[in-house]
């Protein structure tokens, strides 16, 4: 397992995927603002993408990241889109991002540019983490598995090299389901020490993760980094859940967990933070936002007392797996 836990505070990060202009058209000076309070108020792991608006995430945190010291943070990025000159229209999660075409690359000659292109971007000389991008089936479909080989041949193999010469400290994948990451785990031949799961082990979605996943990364002794706790908003009340539009049976799960949190006076936030970073494979989790009023908001939520009660009624309603690690206060 990484030294991830050990070197960020509190042990929560800044997801960027908002910064890249999901779902809606953010101002420079907005999503800089979030970027900089961020830094204000302690947060010292920064996590983008190359997809994350065509290179605009990792753009706009390399405008504020750059004014300081490399070894006062932690940086992590991504493989597996290299981002082109050519310009073409957008539809989809970053319809609002820029207009750069995208190619979808695992090999070891595109994990490299990869990276290159994201130093560029970021304005550093290193990154600490890599993770492979979305190779999954919710972006990829059936053609995951072939280009999940892809990978084995070309961005593991590579970026076990750069970790053992010391030019990243930690990688594994950073995709939205749990079947990519259980296949990771099982290779002989790389050793990946560190994943980035979104969307799956949190308050609202975790009983696969705790199934297989997470015993699994145990064993072997690979962390986590978890990405969107709030299922893309929809736990605090917002229209997505993993990146689609919300169900009515997502709508009604929410309302349920809304109504005990009520009743013990619990902010269903600092439920879902404290509850994502419960579990002893979890080093970090990083929510996203593009308002920097959410940034305090998050930090004040892993220090919000949970009455046990809560967690005890959530098990007995079958909200939460009686499996599952809770937070200890």
């Amino acid at each position: 397992m990484s030294d991830l836990k050990q070197n960020i505070n509190k042990g929560i990060g800044l997801g960027t995927a908002p910064l890249g202009n999901m779902f809606r058209n953010v101002s420079d000076e907005e999503a800089l603002a979030t970027i900089q309070t961020a830094w204000d108020e302690g947060i010292r792991y920064f996590d983008t993408a190359p997809f994350y608006g065509f290179g605009l995430s990792e753009i706009r945190l390399g405008e504020v990241l750059s004014n300081y010291e490399r070894s006062d943070f932690i940086l992590s990025s991504k493989v597996g889109r290299i981002i082109l000159n050519e310009e073409e229209q957008k539809s989809g999660l970053f319809e609002h991002g820029r207009k750069n075409k995208m190619l979808t690359d695992y090999t070891r000659d595109g994990t490299l540019r990869s990276i290159e292109d994201s130093l560029k971007r970021l304005k550093t000389d290193h990154l600490d983490m890599v993770f492979v991008h979305d190779i999954s089936p919710d972006f990829l479909g059936d053609e995951w598995t072939a280009k999940f080989e892809e990978a084995q041949n070309g961005a593991f193999p590579v970026l076990d090299e750069l970790r053992e010469e010391g030019v990243i400290k930690s990688w594994g994948l950073g995709v939205n389901t749990t079947e990519p990451i259980e296949r990771l785990i099982k290779l002989d031949e790389v050793q990946p020490d560190l994943c980035l799961s979104a969307t799956q082990y949190t308050l609202m979605q975790h009983e696969q993760a705790l199934d297989k996943m997470m015993p699994l990364a145990e064993k072997k002794g690979m962390g986590f980094v978890i990405g969107s706790p709030y299922n893309s908003g929809a736990l605090l009340g917002g229209d997505y859940f993993d990146y689609g539009e919300i169900t009515e049976e997502k709508k009604k799960q929410v309302r349920e967990l809304t109504e005990i949190a009520d009743k013990h006076d619990v902010s269903l936030k600092a439920a879902a933070l404290q509850y994502s970073s419960a579990h002893p494979a979890v080093e970090a989790v990083i929510p996203g936002s593009t308002r920097t009023s959410r940034i305090k908001e998050d930090l004040s939520a892993l220090e919000e007392r949970i009455p046990h009660a809560f967690w005890e009624e959530l098990i007995s309603k079958g909200l939460v797996s009686e499996k599952a690690p809770l937070p200890q206060r």
